[in-house]
């Protein structure tokens, strides 16, 4: 009996990402991803924002500011979360849409196990995001 079977996890909640610029990366997730604000706090404590995203299909993105966070290494790849991946229908059309917006996207590729398109782009903070034909 696997470990995910006995916890009986049904889906990802959330994913929680730390921001340089928080207004920046507020404007990338919500104006140019187009992900809708579930809720947004001050947390006067810490001195820190935090912005729950909705993503389509259920899962949330927990965007926070933390002043004086460190950078993390992105590339070349460090050990750690490697990319986040939003499903989309159409794979060049999503490309286009973000390159009309400013933003710089690889080249379409095709994956060589499940034969879907996807390709890369990056956040304001460097971290890469895919997306990938579903």
């Amino acid at each position: 009996m696997s470990g995910a079977r006995r916890l009986n996890i049904q889906g990802l909640h959330h994913v929680a990402l730390i921001s340089s610029d928080y207004e920046a990366s507020k404007r990338f997730y919500t104006e140019v991803l187009g992900l809708s604000v579930i809720a947004e706090t001050f947390r006067a404590a810490r001195d820190s924002w935090k912005l729950d995203l909705a993503v389509p299909g259920g899962g949330q993105i927990e965007l926070f500011s933390f002043p004086g966070a460190p950078p993390r290494p992105s590339r070349p790849e460090a050990q750690g979360l490697r990319h986040l991946a939003f499903v989309v229908p159409d794979v060049d059309a999503a490309k286009a849409a973000l390159e009309a917006q400013g933003v710089v996207v690889e080249p379409v590729r095709t994956d060589a196990l499940t034969d879907r398109k996807f390709t890369f782009f990056q956040d304001p903070d460097g971290l890469p995001l895919e997306l990938n034909e579903g």
